[in-house]
């Protein structure tokens, strides 16, 4: 036996004999499960070891196979490892005698849960709700769920309402991760006031020392752009334009959505693709008065108007 492929072995602790040669130097691997012999090589004794994955094959589902068991999530207030005594459609179900039983058990063990579980149960649902309005993958939700263990582990959930807290922990997540959203959308979405939601998310930021980075105007262009229907040649002059505006420094100190959409407005007069201002505000979420005002910078720092011109110039020609 090549003793490179064993990378665990010892001698067998019972004292056997080969079948084959007699001799009782008798090795055991312990990652193969198996007993050889070192004199003539044969497997004497073999254990059953499956080094695979736990799956496992449901009666309900047939040969389909399935993990064994939920992975943890921390989107649910137990992490998915509380055993709940069925469901509420369950009780459809049951005789008239075991409702009774079913009710009264169901009833206890929402008892027996703590203050925080029973905050948790009520965050999390709403916390999923949030994030499916706004399309969230699942690596922000799980974030946004982590935060918010954080917060209320720490008592910093007291004299805010949890809305406003769980609209805080999703827009750091969006942030951490650089999804693109702003806070009139997630406003919009939890029915919490957008000014509460950046009080309670540079509230939490400062408590549990998250460090975010400022967001990028151009993480909005892809999505403001497939909204508007907008060419991917609009899109790529508008990306021009927000490098020449962060090389003018025109980007800091500016809201990164009023930015992104005042280029792509530019970019789309550059490229025969005409929107409206108030078309363009809404997609951002922002006033049409923002846009003009970003509009008119960047025209005017980046040299833009002589540009425009010609191209209206070249349109009325035709």
């Amino acid at each position: 036996m090549s003793k490179t492929k064993v990378l665990s072995i010892k001698m067998s602790s019972n004292v056997k004999k080969c079948p084959e040669c007699g001799s009782t130097k008798l090795i055991y691997d312990e990652q193969r499960g198996e007993s050889v012999c070192s004199a003539c090589g044969l497997v004497v004794e073999r254990e059953m070891i499956d080094q695979g994955q736990e799956w496992r094959t449901g009666f309900e589902d047939g040969p389909k196979k399935g993990r064994g068991g939920a992975p943890l999530s921390l989107q649910k207030f137990d992490k998915g490892l509380t055993t709940n005594i069925g469901e509420t459609s369950d009780i459809y179900k049951l005789g008239e005698k075991r409702i009774k039983k079913y009710s009264r058990l169901k009833k206890w063990q929402e008892r027996v849960s703590t203050s925080i579980e029973r905050n948790l149960r009520l965050a999390m649902s709403e916390l999923r709700k949030v994030a499916n309005f706004l399309n969230l993958p699942n690596i922000v939700k799980e974030e946004a769920s982590r935060i918010y263990n954080l917060v209320l582990q720490r008592g910093l959930v007291r004299g805010r309402s949890m809305e406003s807290v769980i609209a805080a922990c999703i827009y750091a997540a969006c942030r951490t991760y650089n999804i693109p959203r702003t806070l009139d959308e997630i406003a919009a979405t939890s029915d919490v006031e957008r000014k509460e939601i950046g009080r309670t998310y540079r509230f939490i930021t400062r408590k549990l020392a998250i460090n975010i980075t400022p967001s990028n105007p151009k993480d909005y262009i892809s999505r403001f752009s497939s909204v508007l229907h907008l060419s991917p040649k609009a899109q790529n002059e508008a990306l021009k334009i927000l490098k020449r505006a962060e090389l003018s420094e025109l980007t800091s100190g500016r809201g990164p959505a009023g930015i992104a959409a005042a280029a792509l407005y530019v970019a789309a007069l550059l490229n025969g693709e005409k929107r409206t201002q108030r078309e363009v505000a809404d997609v951002a979420g922002i006033t049409e008065v923002t846009i003009r005002n970003r509009y008119k910078e960047l025209l005017g720092k980046l040299g833009l108007e002589e540009k425009l011109k010609l191209k209206e110039a070249e349109k009325g020609s035709k």
